[in-house]
């Protein structure tokens, strides 16, 4: 039998994960019988219970007033039982409707159908009752009808919050990757806010976007009830609308609205690096009404000082990668938001509300509370800090501690003892080359995968990414392994070492800096050239070290003669040209960093600035406009780029062809161009091959610190056919 449900039983459906907090926040506005399910929470109550669920819920996306539940058997149920709700006591045939119809089964496999069944039983109770039909509005309807069927049952119900309550009604513009306003007051909830703004505690959000944790937060510690600027409810035009209790709960809240913000005492602000969404931000808090309670300023993270307050809560969503390729280049922006909260956030609690566990683990912090909240579909986590120590200066604190010299582990032994033979391998070449930055291990042993060069006195190890079927544990353990052997190793004959994690990186990401505190840059020699190197902010030192023999060639190849250098990174090459007595020369790239870096490096090695030139500017356009010619051009393009400061997508298996053409154009007829790259499944364009003359050196530019990796680069000399041949 249709079960027709209690007046006071009601419904307040929320996003999966919010459930206890909802329960709560219903039971402050005075309902009882609360029981909690999946993504919603039932509870009893009068009439003004249910108006200030709607009014005061932070938490809820609806309020639902069930009116009958039935069971489905057949198509027909559906109508035959919906058409039975005495539909003139809630609407009339003047009013306007919309149907929400959730959920499908093996008698109503379409939500659309569905829809439509119920609204025509609506449609032709009304009919029959009151001789005319209301009409209906999808967007903005009088009275919005709810239906969801689960488990061989329907409930239909009468959806008094109509729009979605997460819509407050302060928004007008909105960010790329907007938070909903009731998850952001969840997270804000799960964060502890409440309690911190209570204390006066401030608030911080470093990438504010549109400002949705900004407003909802301001809304709290001002006791500003959520919904309070929206114009209409799903209740305002039903017929057993009681307007003169509604108006005074709203007097109620405006009330108390009012004492909250003269009382307000809290100091909360926001920041982002995008000026242009900042307008949008703006605007929202004035349509809140809380732009004399919020500050707003454009500041990128890498600004950020010392917090103005002494204790509060730093909030944020950032990006976490969503789209593939995205990660990589999101690493920095994770460490840099660790830095800024190690060095100038102490004394606060942080969270950090992210869908990648990966990416937050580059923050460098143990969070002391998880929260899963899903954002959309997507899983995600919020993150609480109330330890801004760094995590890895916690464990070197542990370990730092006196204990008792423990011999060399075998496989470390293994390991130390293979780049003592690498050692004694390579001194008689390097006492003859005089070469004093050099490969002394590469992966040698798979298991210790690891890069080991020596920068004069200093030691260099980047540690290779494990692949996915190597579990994490034994990554690391590996990794220990490695640095027991190097510390062993280096004894008391060097002067420093140093460690990265070197993963695939994508667009600028390998060029991004790691450390903003301290910059420790060093001069090394290579032949007659000095070179400034950066072995703790870069991934890349930027000193390439398999490109020396590359580096001498362009040297000798230019030799009065006019240079190109495109991609040229710190333009090591074109130093080394220069001294060879290279006559003139153009270097470009797109990184400021890096050209100055390339300035600095001229200034060493007291080059002529008006015969050795630097031009910032993306490489593929400036080879279709520019008509200059060249002796010799180095081509050493990056293996993929997707650089926000490139017009295009450089992928250079692909666009090798075009690249080689467009080069050669500039050079001159005797000319030679140098292609190289460091894709280890590169093959030359066949038609390339054909259109030149190329020749594969690649053999003959690896030094005996290289000739165990053969496929660290590939190098090619190119000139124009004869017109002869």
């Amino acid at each position: 039998m249709p079960q027709i449900t209690d007046i006071n039983a009601w419904l307040a459906t929320c996003p999966k994960g919010m459930e206890q907090l909802l329960a709560d926040e219903l039971g402050a506005v005075g309902a009882s019988e609360i029981k909690q399910t999946v993504a919603a929470v039932h509870f009893q109550g009068a009439m003004q219970v249910a108006y200030r669920a709607c009014l005061w819920s932070r938490l809820a996306n609806r309020i639902l007033m069930p009116l009958l539940t039935f069971k489905l058997d057949s198509t027909d149920d559906l109508y035959s039982n919906a058409v039975e709700i005495p539909w003139e006591e809630h609407l009339t045939e003047d009013n306007s409707i919309a149907i929400d119809f959730i959920g499908t089964s093996k008698h109503i496999d379409n939500s659309m159908y569905g829809a439509q069944l119920l609204k025509d039983a609506v449609v032709d109770r009304i009919r029959r009752v009151a001789g005319g039909r209301p009409n209906v509005d999808a967007k903005s309807p009088d009275i919005r009808i709810q239906a969801r069927q689960h488990k061989g049952q329907v409930v239909v119900s009468l959806d008094i919050s109509g729009d979605s309550l997460h819509r407050r009604g302060y928004r007008t513009g909105q960010g790329s990757a907007p938070l909903k306003e009731n998850l952001a007051a969840a997270l804000l909830m799960r964060a502890g806010w409440s309690d911190i703004a209570k204390q006066g505690g401030a608030l911080i959000d470093p990438m504010c976007g549109s400002g949705t944790f900004l407003i909802e937060a301001a809304m709290m510690a001002a006791d500003i009830a959520p919904s309070i600027n929206r114009q209409t409810f799903g209740f305002t035009h039903w017929l057993q609308h009681d307007q003169e209790l509604w108006e005074s709960i709203l007097t109620d809240a405006e009330q108390r609205k009012e004492a909250g913000l003269a009382s307000f005492c809290n100091d909360i602000r926001g920041y982002d690096g995008n000026s242009r969404v900042l307008e949008v931000t703006v605007a929202n808090i004035e349509n809140a009404g809380l732009d004399e309670h919020i500050r707003i300023a454009h500041k990128p993270l890498d600004q950020f000082g010392k917090a103005t307050a002494d204790s509060g809560l730093l909030i944020t969503n950032p990006p976490y990668g969503a789209r593939m390729g995205e990660e990589e280049q999101l690493v920095p922006l994770y460490q840099k938001l660790g830095r800024v909260l190690q060095k100038n956030f102490i004394q606060w609690r942080a969270a950090v509300y992210t869908g990648n566990l990966d990416l937050a683990r580059e923050l460098d912090l143990s969070p002391s509370k998880q929260y899963s909240l899903f954002n959309g579909s997507i899983a995600c986590k919020l993150l609480v800090f109330d330890n801004m120590q760094s995590k890895s200066e916690q464990i070197a604190e542990r370990l730092s501690k006196p204990a008792p010299v423990q011999p060399l582990s075998e496989e470390a032994k293994m390991l130390f003892n293979r780049l003592q033979k690498n050692q004694r391998r390579l001194k008689g070449w390097l006492k003859k080359s005089g070469v004093s930055c050099y490969r002394l291990y590469d992966a040698d042993i798979p298991e210790y995968a690891a890069a080991i060069d020596i920068y004069e006195q200093r030691i260099y190890v980047q540690e290779y990414a494990a692949p996915s079927s190597i579990e994490a544990r034994v990554a690391t353990q590996r990794f220990e392994t490695i640095k027991r052997a190097v510390k062993e190793f280096a004894g008391d004959r060097f002067e420093k070492v140093y460690y990265k994690e070197r993963r695939r990186q994508k667009g600028d990401a390998q060029y991004q800096r790691l450390n903003d505190e301290s910059s420790e840059s060093i001069l090394v020699n290579e032949g007659r050239a000095r070179f400034e190197v950066n072995l703790s902010d870069y991934l890349d030192t930027g000193l390439f070290l398999d490109h020396r023999p590359v580096r001498q060639l362009v040297g000798e190849l230019a030799s009065g003669k006019s240079l190109l250098n495109l991609f040229c990174y710190t333009a090591s090459a074109t130093v080394q040209a220069a001294l060879a007595g290279a006559k003139s020369s153009l270097s470009i790239d797109m990184s400021n960093t890096y050209l100055d870096w390339a300035h600095r490096n001229f200034e060493l090695n007291s080059l002529s600035a008006s015969k050795h030139k630097l031009l910032r500017a993306d490489c593929l356009k400036w080879l279709e406009e520019d008509s200059q010619t060249f002796d010799v051009i180095f081509l050493d393009p990056p293996t993929f780029s997707n650089s926000k400061k490139m017009e295009s997508v450089l992928d250079v298996q692909r666009d090798h062809p075009e690249l080689i053409r467009q080069a050669m154009a500039k050079l001159n007829p005797e000319g030679t161009l140098v292609f190289s790259n460091n894709f280890r499944k590169f093959k030359l364009d066949q038609l390339t091959s054909r259109q030149f003359s190329c020749e594969n050196i690649t053999q003959q530019t690896l030094d005996l610190d290289f000739e165990r990796n053969p496929r660290i680069h590939n190098v090619w000399l190119i000139t124009k056919r004869s017109s002869f041949g």
